[in-house]
């Protein structure tokens, strides 16, 4: 663990992410291989959170675009990171982890309430955290949630594992030119206008100066190599 740069880390994985080459739902081999570096970073000695997105599933602003509530959106989207959060823990545990899933909204049947000292002491227990649901309140994204409980639960590193491998000054999907960014201060985030996180992570990070790194998991080996201080993809942090 002393050759670690980050001792411990929550990790927001979009629900695209699980899905791989399919339209919808779950691929299992992607979530095989995810937990299987999780679990990797893990045995190296980090201590490890996740907070996983449902867009997989439902997304609430999506809903509500359509005519929906916002609020039942939101609610429905809250259970489907909790769907995906369970089999997260499945994939994990059949590979010999121990893992909890915390929600932040009361389905005891299936998991734990989120009380952060618990969520603490399971990390330092060595078990994998999965935060489920959110922050448990509509209008807010799990990119929210992660900024939340990472910021709660003591994490040196934020991780956002997005499609790209890194923080572009725009689209590389449709800017041949577009321009990564190794390093970037919040103040540069907010002056670009780049999108990094949703406005309100993003005020969490900056206000608690969590570091943020931005890379692409998609690509094997990633998250251990950060973890060994490893310049992958972009970091956001106070001062670039």
């Amino acid at each position: 663990m002393s050759d670690l740069a980050y001792r411990r880390v929550l990790l927001k994985l979009s629900g695209e992410a699980l899905m791989g080459d399919e339209d919808y739902g779950i691929d299992p081999k992607v979530i095989s291989r995810l937990a299987e570096e999780v679990i990797e970073a893990q045995q190296a000695g980090a201590q490890i959170a996740l907070v996983i997105g449902g867009g997989n599933i439902f997304r609430g602003a999506g809903l509500a675009a359509s005519g929906m509530d916002r609020v039942t959106g939101d609610h429905m989207g809250m259970l489907a990171t909790i769907i995906n959060a369970l089999a997260m823990q499945d994939a994990l545990e059949k590979l010999g982890a121990r893992c909890r899933v915390m929600s932040a909204i009361r389905i005891n049947q299936v998991s734990e309430d989120f009380i952060r000292r618990r969520a603490i002491r399971h990390l330092e227990k060595g078990r994998i955290v999965i935060c489920a649901a959110g922050t448990g309140n509509p209008f807010f994204t799990t990119d929210s949630g992660a900024a939340l409980r990472a910021i709660e639960i003591g994490a040196d590193l934020l991780l956002k594992a997005t499609k790209v491998d890194g923080v572009y000054d725009k689209d590389p999907k449709k800017y041949p030119d577009a321009v990564r960014f190794d390093s970037l201060s919040y103040d540069d985030v907010l002056s670009r206008d780049l999108q990094v996180m949703d406005t309100a992570a993003f005020a969490l990070c900056r206000d608690a100066s969590l570091p943020i790194r931005v890379f692409d998991m998609s690509q094997p080996g990633q998250l251990l190599r950060i973890l060994h201080g490893e310049p992958i993809g972009t970091l956001v942090r106070s001062a670039a």
